[in-house]
């Protein structure tokens, strides 16, 4: 029976909870709300859905991951991560079904947590993140060119080549002023002095400066008001999803992708702030929080959401102490809805294209000298995890990164499983158990095995039976198996099996626990007898000449 138990992070945080600590989240709140703004609305513009969407998003599930989360300090909402795969869903499915696969990938993430599948998204290796994050880096850097350089194309189109084709026949139209505030906007973002960002966040200044300028000035660009008619004042609406039954199959792909790549991303948000708090996530709580957060978004019009590193550290650094700085930040973007939505009219797409320019350079490891420290096989994974994410599909490039992950895994783990005689002369290796100086004695022969006996490496066994033809009692060690599975089970047992055809006896000496316990509760131990499986070496030894002696076993 699976436990559940689902105890948010902020329970135990209001425990102790004082003055001190809500004037510290307070402040930190206040900052992350005013970095959030501009990045929710510049992450739902490049998705492909109205600012407001973004927005939405940072309020509701801010607050109820913050709430309900497995971290303390961690901050959600909508990230650069979900753009590449969003944009695509709304191009071929449109925004209604976005909303859709938003909620099922909620509910994929509360299954996640409930099944405690929190360790095993960890498990994903570093080459196969950073060349995914990379990837997405490099479509979000490609998606904001129509708006940084202000070409003149309707509607960008969905994939790799089709946006480089259409960028790289348009280049030539750009838009004067549009590149000259765009320009200016991610030279100060990218210069911003790091003293001041903790008060004075460099993305928001821009956006103020920014939209001061086009308004003192009336400069002729592309703002929020001329092209989605500004941001509504107000709460978002409640509004029931609708169910298309026809794409529903069709949907289930991105959504999973979606609930993926919002987990890996929420887990390495939590993961960071337990290095800069000393703090430990609870990695099961957090996805179900997502998972709440994501299944109640899209009824308010809302895109998916996760941890988001940069809001997170910023969190941190300002001193929020408990998830309610997190809970303060979704406050801070509702009153920004309630109060200040009419001035949002004024606000360049420029600005927001520079933002998203800028988070593109920040958010991937372009590094690419230290793939000459990297193994071959983890420089490989990287590199055609970041080709496929660019060129093709996000889904793809996980996949199949996954799989050569795992191949090249196998591989390495099989190449350091291997056999070894222990000959007579060994008689140094015995004399810490408990009958000193024994040998192996003649008609013996004694293997060790090192390393992981499963599917990968279970034809080495048959080297036992190739180097002991004269043997009539074979002794295996397996103090240093660190793994055996089913397969290494089956060609043990089929040693085993082969040996007594020939009247030969096989005794497995030196199990660890985990080892042990699966030899106990299968047909190998009742084949080979009780005695034939011993604790130590010495015992074994001692065993094997009293089969010769008796002569049990075949002369």
């Amino acid at each position: 029976m699976i436990s559940l138990p689902f105890r948010p992070r902020l329970i135990d945080s209001l425990k102790c909870y004082d003055r001190y600590r809500f004037k510290a989240d307070l402040m930190a709140g206040l900052t992350v709300g005013v970095v959030a703004l501009p990045l929710a609305m510049a992450f739902a513009m490049a998705s492909g859905v109205p600012p407001q969407a973004g927005l939405f998003t940072a309020v509701i599930a801010g607050f109820l991951s913050s709430m309900l989360g497995g971290t303390r300090v961690c901050v959600s909402g909508p990230t650069g991560a979900f753009i590449v795969v969003l944009y695509g869903i709304v191009v071929k499915y449109g925004v209604a079904n976005l909303l859709l696969c938003t909620f099922i990938a909620g509910v994929m993430l509360v299954l996640m947590g409930m099944l405690r599948l929190g360790q095993v998204i960890r498990f994903f290796p570093m080459p196969l993140i950073t060349g995914f994050t990379n990837g997405i880096a490099v479509l979000i850097f490609l998606t904001q060119l129509k708006d940084f350089f202000g070409l003149p194309i309707q509607n960008m189109p969905a994939g790799f080549f089709a946006v480089v084709s259409t960028v790289g026949h348009r280049l030539g139209e750009f838009h004067g002023p549009t590149l000259a505030l765009s320009g200016a906007s991610l030279a100060l973002i990218l210069l911003w002095p790091k003293t001041l960002n903790k008060r004075l966040p460099a993305p928001f200044v821009a956006l103020v400066l920014a939209t001061l300028a086009t308004s003192l000035f009336h400069l002729p660009v592309q703002t929020l008001g001329s092209r989605f008619g500004g941001i509504p004042q107000g709460v978002p609406e409640f509004v029931m999803l609708e169910l298309d039954w026809h794409h529903l199959s069709e949907l289930m792909a991105p959504a999973f992708t979606i609930a993926l790549l919002g987990a890996v991303e929420s887990l390495l948000c939590a993961v960071v702030a337990d290095g800069m708090t000393q703090d430990r996530h609870d990695a099961n709580q957090e996805l179900i929080a997502q998972g709440v957060a994501n299944m109640v978004v899209p009824f308010f019009g809302g895109i998916p959401s996760t941890g988001a590193v940069a809001r997170t550290a910023t969190n941190i650094g300002n001193g929020g102490q408990t998830p309610v700085a997190g809970m303060i930040h979704a406050l801070v973007l509702l009153a920004v809805l309630l109060v200040a939505a009419p001035l949002a009219s004024d606000i360049p797409l420029a600005v927001l294209a520079a933002i998203l320019v800028s988070v593109a350079l920040k958010m991937g490891d372009w590094h690419f000298a230290r793939l000459q420290q990297f193994p071959l096989h983890d420089s490989g994974v990287l590199i055609a995890t970041f080709l496929l994410t660019v060129m093709f599909d996000l889904t793809i490039a996980v996949e199949i990164g996954l799989l050569v992950s795992a191949v090249f895994f196998i591989r390495n783990m099989a190449k350091n499983t291997h056999v070894s005689q222990l000959k007579p002369e060994h008689a140094v290796l015995f004399e810490r158990h408990s009958i000193a100086g024994k040998v192996v004695p003649m008609g013996c022969a004694a293997f060790r095995i090192e390393g992981a006996l499963f599917f990968g490496a279970a034809d080495i066994v048959d080297e036992v039976v190739k180097d002991s033809p004269h043997a009539r009692v074979v002794i295996l060690q397996l103090h240093r198996l660190v793994m055996l599975d089913a397969t290494g089970l089956l060609a043990l047992a089929q040693l085993q099996q082969t040996l007594d055809e020939h009247g030969k006896v096989l005794i497995l000496c030196g199990a660890g626990k985990e080892v042990l316990t699966l030899l106990d509760h299968s047909e190998l131990a009742v084949a080979m007898g009780e005695r034939n499986l011993q604790p130590d070496l010495a015992a074994a030894l001692v065993r094997a000449e009293e089969l010769l002696v008796s002569g049990v076993v075949w002369a």
